[in-house]
């Protein structure tokens, strides 16, 4: 019985978080992040500032669920491309525009996005860390399968994972891309990509 009343109050209180974040995002978006505080997003609610507080400590904790939510959006669309039947090469080559699709579409929709991601990024929170090394792993076991293969070169997969993932950074990085996209006398996406898969092949 209470087992059943346990797990009761973690989708209660998952539904709560959940709102709260659907909240959040959408003021960020509309006003900007340093705009808009937890007494907004509990107004837009309906609730006092002390429930929120219920499940977030501070604006910056909200923030940082915000940000561990769309990385995770970016790693289940990573992780769908590497399980693809397709070549290595291939898979590298739709990983790599997947996730620059993804930057220009959800991070740089709007410029108060962007303001929300580039303040996550300047704080350097573990969960970007955490977020760089699961998509390197990702990246080694798609490149260790294309060793074994016979369609890269022999060499160590973690370290050519983080090779390629540091050579498409431009195309992942929502400064960098913000910053290039306009730009003309940069390499394009198609040609850097081609350029980090070449580079495996060697």
């Amino acid at each position: 019985m209470s087992e059943l009343a346990d797990t009761g109050v973690d989708a209660a209180r998952q539904e709560n978080v959940t709102r709260i974040l659907d909240s959040a995002e959408r003021l960020f978006r509309h006003y900007g992040y340093s705009k808009t505080n937890v007494a907004d997003i509990a107004r837009d609610l309906e609730m006092s500032p002390a429930n929120i507080y219920r499940f977030f400590a501070s604006k910056t904790e909200i923030h940082q669920a915000l940000c561990a939510r769309m990385l995770a959006a970016s790693y289940g669309q990573a992780f769908e491309t590497s399980r693809l039947p397709l070549s290595a090469s291939e898979r590298l080559r739709r990983y790599a525009q997947g996730q620059h699709k993804m930057t220009v579409e959800t991070m740089l929709d709007e410029q108060k996005v962007h303001e929300m991601v580039v303040v996550a990024i300047e704080r350097d929170w573990h969960v970007i860390e955490k977020h760089i090394d699961r998509m390197d792993g990702l990246l080694a076991d798609i490149i260790r399968e294309g060793i074994a293969a016979g369609e890269f070169a022999d060499q160590d997969p973690e370290k050519a994972a983080r090779c390629f993932g540091a050579s498409i950074v431009t195309l992942c990085h929502p400064q960098i891309v913000a910053q290039c996209l306009a730009k003309e006398n940069r390499a394009t996406p198609d040609e850097l990509i081609e350029f980090a898969i070449s580079a495996l092949k060697k």
